[in-house]
């Protein structure tokens, strides 16, 4: 049996991980960046003697011990039975059995040292050679209420900690009872009740991250036993002010077998622990709670085979009737779809031809995510969804508004038409361009009793009132007439556009991943109807425009709030990003697997840059919202590079390019004489947009890595995604759904509906 184990405060020493951080520099500069100052400069040569003071030792500790066995897994180090760690190695241990990412736990380890080093002032002593029995009744005796056993690290060596005063008070008759006692160089009583003022804090901030099932057991400290399911934030609470109870844990895994012990981090002080209880120690077999005065969290059963566990998977039940049956049943006949469901697009084919194919399949419909790609990675993957789809399935397309690039707009509805493309979604649009008219009245027709329709329809994503209206209302007549002066519709067509809106359906997008303008939905949606009927009584339209809602769409819960809002269909993203049929990185579904609610930024659009459009991503265990923000900070601010301070400018070149300024230019010139010139010509004569188009190239490059998947520059991926992302994986957890590996997106649309349906039975019966 193998154990693995981290020490916690008193191993550290200047100069330690010397050789681990040019090994890792990805780790340092997440350190770096989250710590505001240099972990290498820290641990290897402490300028500033700040390496003993707790608020700095627990993070230095906590990465050179993470280090150190990352260092040691590359050499093909295999998991051990069980981890361990002493007081702060217990996030070591639990960082490497899979709870939570290096950079949350850092995070935990900073703020559990801010805290500390501002408990009330207390004093702590090691008390050697005497046993635990013989100190508590020193204590009891001579009334030391305030001296607690902090540590109980081996037989005969004991930690304490209370008062300054009594800790002092008390050496004498510890040194009487044939004890050595050691006062420690510390400013608080850690482990003990004095700790208590900073507990509930800590346990709020620890409650912000979400914790991940566990891949190898873990011993907790305070009850020497292994963490039972769902107890991390509250056994890190309970380890502040309890004792470690150290040689009760190697005792607990004596009574499992033998066991082989390494230590990973600076020193050996726990290897030679493990070594003196092993020695002098019996196995510890008994179940019951341990100490006297510990108050146990109730344990869960024993998980003795990690392999064995598996997640439950969600109830398939029936098919419920009622799902199917939310929503409009008009919008569900003109797609052709069992649900009122959409999977709505995400850009550089993320939103994948699979992805629309497997919705098709099932009945529903996806939208092809175009941004940002070739009109011939555009055409060859809706040959490849067509080819799929023989049988009339519905699929849709997006048109996502390129502002100031009309001619490229119109070229991908010329595409969209000549493949046959009847839905497309249009997204990001700031005004109506003549590629929404043209698509629209180029599938116009007036039946034989008068009525008139489109063939061509246009689900028009928006979270703006003065948007809504653009579309509810017919195409704009100036870019009717243009159309028909170019020959680009017929004069039947141009004669009928003022009996459709230029929207067959609106789509009201809240708080969302990608493009955003924080929408709230409870509001947004019910604005956004009311703009609806005024406008359809206005025009006296012939049939109904119905209302759809997007935008933290990701539970059931949510799916069923957006129904009883009067939304007439949903429509999903982020969700879909962390799926099989997602086209992006395993990488980046790893990520977005493990988010929270709360893991979300806003940062520059880079395709509106100038224009100050701002993208939700994602922000944990990633620099990108942060440096797009500098970016756009400095583009603001200054009229040209040359206006850059040579620091900024360095640290922008090595840390978010990794190249020059100059090679960005050569890239992004090569890249625009082919497409658009003109791009060029004003960067030639204008140092300001010339520093726009470097500044963005940052934006394509972030995506690109992204959708790449390497680990090298993990820190600059560009993610868009909401906090749905997070909801959902709430939702997901302990089901089959739980891993994305399991997650696709047809399976997941009809469990939302479907449980959405039964949110609402069960909550009318309710009523």
């Amino acid at each position: 049996m193998k154990v693995f184990g981290f020490p916690g405060q008193g191993s550290q020493f200047r100069g330690m991980g010397r050789d681990l951080f040019k090994q890792f520099k990805e780790h340092t500069e997440i350190a770096d960046h989250i710590l505001g100052y240099s972990i290498e400069d820290l641990c290897v040569s402490d300028p500033n003697r700040c390496l003993t003071k707790t608020e700095y030792t627990q993070p230095a500790l906590y990465t050179v011990n993470i280090l150190s066995y990352l260092a040691a897994s590359k050499s093909g180090s295999v998991l051990p039975d069980y981890f361990l760690g002493h007081s702060l190695g217990e996030y070591c241990a639990l960082y490497a059995a899979g709870a939570f990412s290096f950079e949350d736990g850092l995070r935990m380890v900073q703020k559990r040292g801010q805290l500390m080093s501002c408990a009330p002032e207390g004093a702590m002593a090691a008390c050697l050679g005497i046993n635990a029995e013989t100190i508590n009744g020193i204590l009891k005796s001579n009334g030391f209420n305030n001296i607690e056993v902090a540590n109980f690290n081996a037989p005969e060596q004991i930690v304490l900690s209370g008062t300054k005063d009594d800790i002092f008070a008390a050496a004498k008759l510890f040194e009487n009872a044939g004890a050595r006692y050691i006062p420690l160089n510390v400013s608080a009583a850690f482990h003990s009740k004095l700790m208590d003022p900073v507990t509930e804090e800590f346990v709020q901030f620890l409650n912000q991250f979400t914790y991940s099932p566990l891949k190898v057991p873990v011993i907790a400290n305070v009850t020497a036993r292994m963490y039972p399911d769902g107890q991390i934030p509250t056994l890190l609470q309970k380890q502040i002010s309890g004792s470690v109870q150290w040689t009760d844990s190697i005792r607990y895994l004596m009574g499992k077998g033998e066991f082989e012990f390494q230590e990973f981090g600076p020193g050996d002080v726990l290897s030679k622990l493990v070594k003196q209880i092993n020695s002098s120690c019996t196995p510890l077999r008994d179940e019951s709670s341990l100490r006297e005065g510990i108050v146990l969290t109730p344990r869960h059963s024993e998980i003795t085979n990690v392999d064995a566990v598996k997640s439950t998977p969600i109830s398939s039940g029936k098919l419920h009737n009622s799902g199917q049956q939310l929503g409009s049943a008009s919008f569900r006949k003109d797609y052709n779809l069992k649900y009122a469901y959409l999977a709505g697009a995400m850009y550089k084919g993320i939103a994948s031809a699979d992805l629309v194919i497997r919705m098709g399949k099932a009945g529903l419909m996806g939208f092809l995510g175009t941004g940002g790609l070739t009109n011939d990675t555009i055409e060859a993957a809706l040959m490849q969804i067509q080819r799929s789809l023989p049988n009339g399935e519905s699929y849709g397309v997006n048109l996502l508004h390129q502002p100031g690039n009309a001619t490229g707009e119109l070229a991908l509805i010329d595409l969209y038409v000549k493949y046959g493309v009847k839905f497309i979604e249009a997204s990001a649009f700031m005004q109506i361009t003549p590629a929404l008219v043209k698509f629209r009245l180029s599938g116009i027709y007036q039946d034989a009793n008068g009525k008139v329709d489109s063939k061509h329809k246009i689900i028009a994503k928006l979270s703006r009132p003065e948007m809504a209206k653009a579309f509810l209302s017919p195409a704009p007549d100036r870019i009717v007439k243009q159309l028909l002066a170019e020959g680009l519709i017929t004069e039947e067509q141009a004669r009928l556009a003022s009996a459709l809106p230029v929207a067959e359906d609106i789509c009201a997008e809240s708080d969302s991943g990608g493009h955003t303008d924080s929408a709230v939905a409870s509001i947004l949606l019910p604005t956004i109807k009311r703009i609806r009927d005024e406008l359809h009584t206005k025009f006296n339209y012939q049939k109904p425009i119905r209302v759809g809602a997007a935008g933290g769409v990701g539970t059931p819960e949510s799916v069923a709030a957006m129904f009883v809002l009067g939304a007439d269909f949903v429509v999903t993203g982020s969700i879909n990003q962390c799926t099989v049929e997602a086209g992006t990185s395993d990488l980046v579904k790893d990520m977005l697997q493990c988010m929270d609610i709360q893991d979300t930024d806003y940062a520059p659009a880079g395709d509106m840059f100038e224009l100050g459009a701002k993208v939700q991503v994602l922000r944990r265990g990633v620099f990108f919202p942060g440096r797009a923000k500098k970016l756009h900070e400095l583009w603001s601010r200054l009229n040209s590079l040359d206006e850059i301070d040579a620091n900024t400018r360095k640290l922008i070149e090595e840390k978010y390019f990794r190249r020059s300024f100059n090679d960005v230019y050569a890239e992004t010139k090569q890249f625009y004489l082919k497409v658009n010139p003109a791009e060029i010509d004003k960067a030639e004569t204008n140092p300001k947009h010339k520093m726009a188009l470097i500044f963005k190239w940052y934006f394509v490059n972030s995506t690109r890595l992204a959708l790449s998947g390497g680990e090298t520059q993990k820190v600059d991926f560009q993610i868009h995604t909401g906090p749905a992302m997070g909801a959902f994986n709430h939702w997901a957890k302990g089901t089959d759904f739980e891993q994305w590996r399991n997650r696709h997106v047809d399976h997941i649309g009809v469990k939302l509906m479907d449980e959405a349906a039964d949110y609402l039975n069960n909550f009318s019966s309710a009523s």
